[in-house]
Protein backbone atom coordinates (compact mmCIF):
# COMPACT_ATOMS: atom_id res chain seq x y z
CA UNK A 1 0.00 0.00 0.00
CA UNK A 2 1.14 3.71 -0.97
CA UNK A 3 2.04 5.45 2.46
CA UNK A 4 -0.45 8.00 2.97
CA UNK A 5 0.93 11.37 3.99
CA UNK A 6 -0.64 12.97 7.17
CA UNK A 7 -0.60 16.21 8.17
CA UNK A 8 -1.64 17.98 11.54
CA UNK A 9 -2.03 21.57 11.79
CA UNK A 10 -1.49 22.89 15.20
CA UNK A 11 -3.18 26.54 16.19
CA UNK A 12 -3.80 29.10 18.56
CA UNK A 13 -7.17 29.94 17.48
CA UNK A 14 -8.43 33.56 18.82
CA UNK A 15 -11.56 35.31 19.40
CA UNK A 16 -12.31 36.56 15.68
CA UNK A 17 -13.37 33.55 13.41
CA UNK A 18 -12.02 35.29 10.10
CA UNK A 19 -8.42 35.32 11.62
CA UNK A 20 -8.49 31.90 12.23
CA UNK A 21 -10.05 30.69 8.79
CA UNK A 22 -7.47 32.88 7.17
CA UNK A 23 -4.56 31.28 9.93
CA UNK A 24 -5.90 27.55 9.20
CA UNK A 25 -6.22 27.72 5.67
CA UNK A 26 -2.04 28.99 4.85
CA UNK A 27 -1.28 25.77 7.27
CA UNK A 28 -3.51 23.67 4.96
CA UNK A 29 -1.96 25.40 1.74
CA UNK A 30 1.33 24.35 2.99
CA UNK A 31 1.02 20.95 4.26
CA UNK A 32 -0.87 20.16 0.63
CA UNK A 33 1.87 21.85 -1.17
CA UNK A 34 4.50 19.17 1.10
CA UNK A 35 2.41 16.49 -0.22
CA UNK A 36 0.12 15.24 2.51
CA UNK A 37 -3.13 13.86 1.44
CA UNK A 38 -5.03 14.43 4.83
CA UNK A 39 -5.08 17.34 6.52
CA UNK A 40 -6.41 17.78 9.80
CA UNK A 41 -7.29 21.13 12.46
CA UNK A 42 -7.53 21.32 16.00
CA UNK A 43 -10.52 21.10 18.45
CA UNK A 44 -12.40 24.99 17.77
CA UNK A 45 -10.44 25.73 14.68
CA UNK A 46 -12.65 28.84 13.66
CA UNK A 47 -13.34 30.30 17.42
CA UNK A 48 -11.80 29.57 20.69
CA UNK A 49 -13.57 31.77 23.62
CA UNK A 50 -14.51 30.83 26.70
CA UNK A 51 -15.29 33.53 28.26
CA UNK A 52 -18.90 33.54 29.29
CA UNK A 53 -20.94 35.06 26.76
CA UNK A 54 -18.26 36.31 24.29
CA UNK A 55 -18.50 33.98 21.61
CA UNK A 56 -22.46 33.40 21.23
CA UNK A 57 -22.54 36.49 18.63
CA UNK A 58 -20.15 34.90 16.37
CA UNK A 59 -21.37 31.57 15.97
CA UNK A 60 -23.78 30.65 13.72
CA UNK A 61 -25.70 27.39 12.45
CA UNK A 62 -24.30 25.21 9.72
CA UNK A 63 -25.93 26.48 6.90
CA UNK A 64 -25.02 30.20 7.54
CA UNK A 65 -21.56 29.45 9.69
CA UNK A 66 -18.90 31.28 6.94
CA UNK A 67 -15.64 28.87 7.55
CA UNK A 68 -17.26 25.85 6.46
CA UNK A 69 -17.64 26.50 2.90
CA UNK A 70 -14.14 27.94 2.72
CA UNK A 71 -12.70 24.84 4.28
CA UNK A 72 -14.88 23.12 1.89
CA UNK A 73 -13.91 25.25 -1.17
CA UNK A 74 -10.05 24.48 -0.07
CA UNK A 75 -10.17 20.87 0.14
CA UNK A 76 -12.05 21.00 -2.90
CA UNK A 77 -8.90 23.26 -4.85
CA UNK A 78 -6.01 21.08 -3.19
CA UNK A 79 -7.71 17.63 -3.77
CA UNK A 80 -6.83 16.75 -0.68
CA UNK A 81 -9.29 14.96 2.59
CA UNK A 82 -9.88 17.50 4.97
CA UNK A 83 -10.93 17.04 8.88
CA UNK A 84 -11.90 20.25 10.27
CA UNK A 85 -11.56 18.98 13.90
CA UNK A 86 -14.15 21.07 15.27
CA UNK A 87 -16.25 24.28 14.99
CA UNK A 88 -19.04 26.06 17.16
CA UNK A 89 -22.16 25.70 15.66
CA UNK A 90 -25.39 26.90 16.83
CA UNK A 91 -28.46 24.93 17.14
CA UNK A 92 -32.10 25.39 15.99
CA UNK A 93 -33.44 23.45 18.86
CA UNK A 94 -31.07 24.29 21.70
CA UNK A 95 -29.77 27.45 23.45
CA UNK A 96 -25.99 25.94 23.44
CA UNK A 97 -23.97 25.00 20.70
CA UNK A 98 -22.34 22.14 19.12
CA UNK A 99 -18.54 20.92 19.24
CA UNK A 100 -18.73 19.52 15.24
CA UNK A 101 -16.41 17.91 13.72
CA UNK A 102 -16.32 18.02 9.57
CA UNK A 103 -14.42 15.27 7.40
CA UNK A 104 -14.63 16.83 3.93
CA UNK A 105 -13.55 15.00 1.22
CA UNK A 106 -10.96 15.90 -2.03
CA UNK A 107 -13.98 17.07 -3.73
CA UNK A 108 -15.00 19.52 -1.16
CA UNK A 109 -17.81 16.87 -0.23
CA UNK A 110 -19.15 16.11 3.46
CA UNK A 111 -18.26 12.82 3.86
CA UNK A 112 -18.97 12.96 8.15
CA UNK A 113 -20.62 14.85 10.71
CA UNK A 114 -19.19 14.60 14.88
CA UNK A 115 -21.08 15.80 17.74
CA UNK A 116 -18.41 16.01 21.06
CA UNK A 117 -19.93 13.32 23.39
CA UNK A 118 -18.32 13.67 26.19
CA UNK A 119 -18.27 17.25 27.76
CA UNK A 120 -15.50 18.80 29.67
CA UNK A 121 -17.00 19.78 33.18
CA UNK A 122 -13.79 19.66 34.87
CA UNK A 123 -11.63 22.05 37.74
CA UNK A 124 -7.99 21.32 36.62
CA UNK A 125 -5.89 23.47 39.26
CA UNK A 126 -5.07 25.84 36.66
CA UNK A 127 -7.06 28.82 38.13
CA UNK A 128 -9.91 28.13 35.73
CA UNK A 129 -13.25 25.97 36.32
CA UNK A 130 -14.38 24.55 32.58
CA UNK A 131 -18.37 23.67 32.30
CA UNK A 132 -18.56 22.93 28.39
CA UNK A 133 -22.14 21.16 29.08
CA UNK A 134 -23.29 25.56 29.78
CA UNK A 135 -22.55 26.33 26.39
CA UNK A 136 -22.23 22.96 24.35
CA UNK A 137 -25.24 20.20 23.76
CA UNK A 138 -22.93 16.71 24.26
CA UNK A 139 -23.27 14.87 20.90
CA UNK A 140 -25.25 11.43 20.95
CA UNK A 141 -23.84 9.38 17.80
CA UNK A 142 -20.85 7.81 17.55
CA UNK A 143 -19.09 8.56 14.08
CA UNK A 144 -17.24 5.97 11.82
CA UNK A 145 -15.92 7.29 8.20
CA UNK A 146 -15.14 6.33 5.16
CA UNK A 147 -12.37 8.31 3.75
CA UNK A 148 -10.36 7.18 0.11
CA UNK A 149 -7.45 5.69 2.16
CA UNK A 150 -9.23 4.18 5.14
CA UNK A 151 -11.99 4.10 8.22
CA UNK A 152 -11.85 6.97 10.26
CA UNK A 153 -13.09 7.10 14.05
CA UNK A 154 -13.83 10.40 14.45
CA UNK A 155 -13.57 12.10 18.54
CA UNK A 156 -12.82 15.30 20.15
CA UNK A 157 -10.58 16.07 22.93
CA UNK A 158 -12.46 14.74 26.35
CA UNK A 159 -13.34 12.07 24.67
CA UNK A 160 -9.99 10.88 24.80
CA UNK A 161 -10.32 9.99 28.39
CA UNK A 162 -12.86 7.09 27.51
CA UNK A 163 -11.56 4.12 26.17
CA UNK A 164 -14.86 2.29 25.32
CA UNK A 165 -15.84 4.35 22.48
CA UNK A 166 -12.21 4.11 21.23
CA UNK A 167 -12.64 -0.20 20.86
CA UNK A 168 -15.86 0.62 19.63
CA UNK A 169 -14.57 2.60 16.48
CA UNK A 170 -11.56 -0.16 16.06
CA UNK A 171 -13.90 -2.83 16.40
CA UNK A 172 -16.10 -1.24 13.66
CA UNK A 173 -13.61 -1.18 11.14
CA UNK A 174 -11.77 2.02 11.88
CA UNK A 175 -7.94 2.46 10.85
CA UNK A 176 -7.29 5.51 12.04
CA UNK A 177 -8.54 7.61 15.10
CA UNK A 178 -8.93 11.37 14.71
CA UNK A 179 -8.59 12.96 18.43
CA UNK A 180 -8.57 17.18 17.47
CA UNK A 181 -8.26 18.89 20.78
CA UNK A 182 -7.46 22.10 22.90
CA UNK A 183 -5.90 20.22 26.13
CA UNK A 184 -4.99 22.65 28.97
CA UNK A 185 -1.67 22.64 30.03
CA UNK A 186 -2.10 21.25 33.05
CA UNK A 187 -3.81 18.02 31.67
CA UNK A 188 -1.78 17.93 28.88
CA UNK A 189 1.96 17.75 31.27
CA UNK A 190 -0.01 15.26 32.94
CA UNK A 191 -1.50 12.80 30.49
CA UNK A 192 -1.74 13.70 26.76
CA UNK A 193 1.14 11.59 25.84
CA UNK A 194 0.20 8.64 27.80
CA UNK A 195 -3.78 8.62 26.92
CA UNK A 196 -3.23 9.49 23.25
CA UNK A 197 -0.31 6.37 23.19
CA UNK A 198 -2.75 4.26 25.01
CA UNK A 199 -5.59 4.83 22.93
CA UNK A 200 -3.52 3.51 19.58
CA UNK A 201 -2.01 0.71 21.82
CA UNK A 202 -5.80 -0.68 22.58
CA UNK A 203 -6.96 -0.19 19.53
CA UNK A 204 -4.44 -0.67 17.41
CA UNK A 205 -4.99 1.82 14.82
CA UNK A 206 -2.97 5.20 13.69
CA UNK A 207 -3.85 8.49 15.85
CA UNK A 208 -3.97 11.80 14.23
CA UNK A 209 -4.12 13.82 16.87
CA UNK A 210 -4.02 18.06 15.82
CA UNK A 211 -4.24 20.71 18.73
CA UNK A 212 -4.48 24.28 20.36
CA UNK A 213 -1.10 25.86 21.57
CA UNK A 214 -0.19 28.51 23.79
CA UNK A 215 -1.77 31.54 25.52
CA UNK A 216 -5.32 32.43 23.82
CA UNK A 217 -6.83 35.46 23.64
CA UNK A 218 -9.64 34.82 26.11
CA UNK A 219 -6.83 33.80 28.78
CA UNK A 220 -6.58 30.17 28.24
CA UNK A 221 -4.01 28.18 28.03
CA UNK A 222 -3.20 24.98 25.93
CA UNK A 223 -0.72 22.25 26.10
CA UNK A 224 0.33 21.82 22.06
CA UNK A 225 2.41 19.19 21.11
CA UNK A 226 0.10 17.47 17.78
CA UNK A 227 0.85 14.01 18.07
CA UNK A 228 0.87 11.20 14.89
CA UNK A 229 1.30 7.87 16.58
CA UNK A 230 1.01 4.27 15.31
CA UNK A 231 -0.95 1.29 15.87
CA UNK A 232 1.90 0.04 17.99
CA UNK A 233 1.75 2.91 20.33
CA UNK A 234 4.94 4.26 18.94
CA UNK A 235 5.46 8.59 18.52
CA UNK A 236 5.84 9.19 14.61
CA UNK A 237 5.73 12.46 15.05
CA UNK A 238 5.18 15.34 17.31
CA UNK A 239 5.29 18.77 17.62
CA UNK A 240 7.98 20.07 19.76
CA UNK A 241 5.47 22.66 21.97
CA UNK A 242 2.95 24.89 21.70
CA UNK A 243 3.93 27.04 18.98
CA UNK A 244 1.69 27.02 16.18
CA UNK A 245 3.23 25.30 13.23
CA UNK A 246 2.46 21.87 10.95
CA UNK A 247 2.99 18.34 11.51
CA UNK A 248 3.56 15.39 8.64
CA UNK A 249 4.00 11.99 8.57
CA UNK A 250 3.97 8.89 6.13
CA UNK A 251 1.73 6.30 7.50
CA UNK A 252 1.66 2.27 6.02
CA UNK A 253 -1.93 1.63 6.93
CA UNK A 254 -0.72 -2.09 6.49
CA UNK A 255 0.76 -1.49 9.91
CA UNK A 256 -2.66 -1.82 11.60
CA UNK A 257 -3.34 -5.08 10.42
CA UNK A 258 -0.02 -6.16 11.39
CA UNK A 259 -0.30 -4.26 15.01
CA UNK A 260 -3.60 -6.53 15.27
CA UNK A 261 -2.03 -9.78 14.38
CA UNK A 262 0.73 -9.22 17.04
CA UNK A 263 -1.46 -8.68 20.03
CA UNK A 264 -5.24 -9.73 18.78
CA UNK A 265 -6.82 -7.71 21.74
CA UNK A 266 -10.11 -6.59 19.76
CA UNK A 267 -10.48 -10.45 18.38
CA UNK A 268 -10.32 -11.59 21.98
CA UNK A 269 -12.57 -9.20 24.20
CA UNK A 270 -15.06 -10.82 26.43
CA UNK A 271 -17.22 -9.18 28.09
CA UNK A 272 -18.71 -11.06 31.11
CA UNK A 273 -21.70 -9.96 33.47
CA UNK A 274 -20.55 -8.29 36.38
CA UNK A 275 -20.49 -10.25 39.92
CA UNK A 276 -20.94 -8.04 43.08
CA UNK A 277 -19.91 -9.74 46.07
Amino acid sequence: MTPLRAACIQMRSGTEPQANIAAAAGMIREAAGQGARFIATPEMTNLLDIRPGMARPKVRREAEDESLPAFRALAAELGVTLLIGSLAIALEDDERFANRSFLIGPDGALIARYDKIHMFDVEVGDGQTYRESRAYRPGEEVVLAKALFGMLGLTICYDLRFPHLYRRLAQAGADILTIPAAFTRVTGEAHWHVLIRARAIETGCFVIAPAQGGMHEDGRETFGHSLIVSPWGEVIAEMPGSEPGLLLADLDLDQVAAARRRIPSLANDRSPPLKQA
